[in-house]
């Protein structure tokens, strides 16, 4: 099966890379012939009130090596997405199901999707384990303090 020559564009955090995130980027992939992929930075997951366990620099480089990704970069701010989706030329904005009719209004620009997210695998869930289990990987946000 032949992918539409399409640029798709999507964004995420992407902390503790697992199974649902491959699964959603190879859906993603075969929307298009490129997939890009807005990584937050850690200062703009501040802004929301969230904390990573792995910093940016090694969640863009996960994302890199992905085979279903063709680039990275970072999501700095809420306002960026418009110019985003000028600056890349994409034809598909994709999200996870949970972002649903948030971002209707590039519909002007490109086609808006929203896919379903994998179920039983959550980066919170997975967080919470590895939280209560007192484990801070090397270089994680706070790895410092949490001796």
């Amino acid at each position: 099966m032949r992918r539409k020559r399409a640029t798709v564009l999507t964004y995420g955090t992407f902390d503790l890379f697992h199974s649902g995130h491959v699964r959603l980027l190879a859906r993603l992939a075969k929307l298009g012939n490129r997939l890009i992929v807005g990584c937050s930075t850690d200062a703009f997951n501040a802004t929301k009130g969230k904390t990573c366990i792995m910093p940016f620099e090694a969640r863009a480089e996960i994302l890199a090596a992905c085979r279903y990704v063709d680039e990275v970069f970072p999501e700095e701010r809420w306002d960026q997405k418009r110019g985003d989706v000028q600056r890349f030329s994409a034809d598909i904005f994709a999200m996870g199901s949970d972002w649903t009719g948030k971002f209707d209004d590039l519909s002007d620009l490109c086609r808006v999707v929203y896919l379903p997210r994998t179920e039983n695998i959550s980066t919170t869930e997975i967080k919470k384990l590895v939280l209560a289990a007192g484990v801070s990987p090397p270089g994680a946000i706070g790895a410092a303090t949490a001796a």
